[in-house]
């Protein structure tokens, strides 16, 4: 899902680039995510109830070359712990990864973390890292996908999208007519198939 929403964010010959990249990427079974810490960090922050000290001791213990990293993104994570309300009122829920598929294309939703609260909202999380925000076309593909597969990912929730850094929380636009966002994505995956397929390795 990461792929491919950061895909349809671009425009013009920095679609191709970006699918050339991913390839590579794919081939060299790299992708390694400095963010997991610090996604268990604030996972025991909102299980615990500890306010963010998960958060602020997580930064000492990572390697070095991660310190800034997780230096810039604690602010907006404690940002968004704040944003959840009574500590008591919200607790972890378990999710599920779907299997979406989008035109030709096979697209693997997995959220970071689902929540309850105990008015019965339900949330499912995909937290975004990068240093800028979720363009509004990675956020609508990636909530509209969350959406679809609801059933499967966390039972009657509403999907969410974290920007962690500014500590902002993404919610699907109502207004959107779903048809239209399928046409769209269904386009997109096509051409994207199209283009993994000219670089000579099967999409994945």
């Amino acid at each position: 899902m990461l792929g491919f929403t950061r895909y349809v964010s671009r425009t013009g010959p920095a679609k191709a680039t970006f699918v050339g990249g991913l390839r590579k990427q794919r081939e060299r079974r790299s992708g390694f995510n400095p963010h997991g810490q610090l996604v268990k960090a604030l996972k025991a922050d909102i299980a615990f109830r500890t306010g963010g000290s998960y958060l602020g001791g997580v930064v000492d213990v990572v390697k070095d070359r991660w310190k800034p990293l997780y230096g810039a993104l604690q602010t907006g994570a404690r940002t968004y712990l704040t944003s959840l309300g009574d500590p008591e009122q919200v607790n972890l829920a378990q999710t599920r990864d779907a299997i979406a598929t989008v035109g030709p294309l096979a697209v693997k939703i997995n959220p970071h973390f689902g929540l309850r609260y105990d008015d019965g909202r339900r949330e499912a999380v995909r937290i975004h890292f990068d240093e800028e925000p979720p363009s509004p076309e990675a956020a609508t593909a990636m909530l509209h996908l969350m959406a679809r597969h609801m059933d499967q990912i966390l039972p009657n929730a509403e999907p969410v999208l974290v920007d962690l850094r500014r500590g902002v929380a993404h919610r699907i636009d109502r207004s959107a007519r779903p048809g239209d966002v399928e046409s769209w994505l269904a386009g997109e995956a096509a051409a994207f198939t199209a283009m993994w397929a000219a670089t000579g390795s099967p999409a994945a």
